[in-house]
């Protein structure tokens, strides 16, 4: 059988920890933040783990990774 690929995006979007979670840049960051609140600005700082259903996703994009 031959490799199976892995996205390209996926691998450069995502990491997935050694217990097995995806990690994730925090959404809403990119621009527009003179309406966002100091709240969330402050607690979107680096990274998240994503829920077990978006993880699932993400780990069929990259098979290897686990």
């Amino acid at each position: 059988m031959p490799k199976m690929k892995t996205k390209s995006s996926a691998k450069k979007r995502f990491k997935v920890t050694g217990g097995g979670k995806v990690l994730a840049a925090q959404a809403g960051k990119r621009h527009g933040m003179i309406k966002r609140s100091n709240k969330f600005i402050r607690q979107a700082r680096g990274t998240s783990t994503l829920s077990e259903p978006d993880a699932k996703i993400v780990k069929s994009y990259m098979p290897y990774a686990r």
